[in-house]
């Protein structure tokens, strides 16, 4: 049963990866990512890994997108119509390009021993917490002030008259 539910919710992760690329409408391109995510944190659970699902959601699906959509929205942009034009020579290189992965990826799960021991992947939220905020402060804080200039620069962008 847990294996079924796995392949579930690695080909909802897949196909909304691929809708992600090629959505033409950079909303439903978001829009689909949030389904990524979250099909991400449901691979999460199936790994006993709780917390990281539940952090996921919250931050990830939740509040980054939420930040995306809100940016999308604000800068109301169009539908890429000529972009297929444009990058043509993208789809000629990408193909080969995704077809190497794509083997890459085969040999390696051809590989793989099945009898390995998952690792702990969660730890503890007091444990985490506690690197967050000591061993990582910085790069922490530098994420947050990032995000910011994020959203500074897509009002700024958006704003007609300064």
């Amino acid at each position: 049963m847990i294996e079924l539910l796995f392949l579930l919710f690695a080909a909802v992760a897949v196909g909304s990866a691929i809708n992600v690329l090629v959505q033409k409408h950079v909303l439903y391109s978001s829009l689909s990512l949030i389904v990524l995510l979250t099909a991400i944190s449901a691979l999460f659970i199936l790994l006993q890994a709780e917390f990281l699902a539940v952090i996921n959601v919250i931050v990830y699906a939740g509040a980054i997108m939420v930040l995306f959509v809100f940016v999308i929205m604000l800068l109301n942009l169009p539908a890429d119509e000529d972009g297929a034009d444009r990058l043509r020579w993208l789809k000629l290189i990408g193909i080969p390009m995704g077809l190497f992965l794509l083997l890459m990826v085969a040999r390696t799960v051809w590989r793989v021993e099945g009898t390995a021991a998952a690792p702990d992947l969660a730890g503890t939220p007091q444990a985490i917490g506690a690197s967050l905020f000591t061993d990582y402060l910085l790069p922490f804080e530098l994420t947050s002030l990032l995000i910011l200039i994020a959203l500074m620069g897509a009002v700024v962008f958006a704003k007609k008259e300064l």
